[in-house]
């Protein structure tokens, strides 16, 4: 696999659907970490999108507990808790001492285990989603194609998202 001049992996244009999944999850989540990248602890705590108070080191939280939820909660079944604690279960709140290394570790983790909960399934297994979640979906059961593809375009919304914030604190754009 190639690179783009940045470093993030450039999904191949020829694979098999799991491998395309896949690489484009990769790239996706080579983006945000690039995002955050070469900022201080006070610039990836600027909200930049007035009135929200989404922050980059923010939506890396938020990331990670993403993957845990649809990868360990609905793929696999798991009753974990939420990454950063109860009261932080989308993972968008900030603490003073929690910093880039210690969230990017955090996210990094999920994603570790994520990949190894799937490694030997079927794109065609399934998982189980709340009735909550169902509510939107319109059945209970996902297949761990749909989970990839809506991991994708988590991903992407949020990485639109990182674009306007970091824009926002240093003017740098692209990528």
């Amino acid at each position: 696999m190639t690179k783009t001049p940045d470093g993030r992996p450039i999904p191949p244009p020829h694979a098999d659907e799991r491998a395309m999944l896949e690489a484009w999850l990769d790239f996706h989540r080579a983006t945000l970490a690039l995002k955050c990248a070469g900022l201080t602890d006070e610039q990836l705590r600027l909200a930049a999108a007035s009135p929200s108070s989404m922050t980059l080191l923010g939506l890396v939280q938020h990331m990670a507990e993403v993957e845990r939820n649809w990868f360990q909660r609905v793929f696999v079944g798991q009753d974990v808790p939420p990454v950063f604690g109860e009261s932080n279960g989308d993972g968008f709140a900030l603490l003073p001492d929690r910093g880039l290394d210690e969230a990017t570790a955090a996210w990094q983790a999920e994603i570790a285990r994520g990949r190894e909960l799937v490694a030997a399934a079927s794109l065609d297994d399934s998982g189980h989603l709340s009735e909550r979640e169902a509510g939107h979906v319109g059945e209970q059961g996902v297949s761990l194609r749909w989970i990839m593809v809506h991991m994708i375009e988590e991903y992407a919304r949020h990485n639109g998202h990182a674009d306007l914030i970091r824009e926002g604190v240093d003017g740098a754009t692209g990528a």
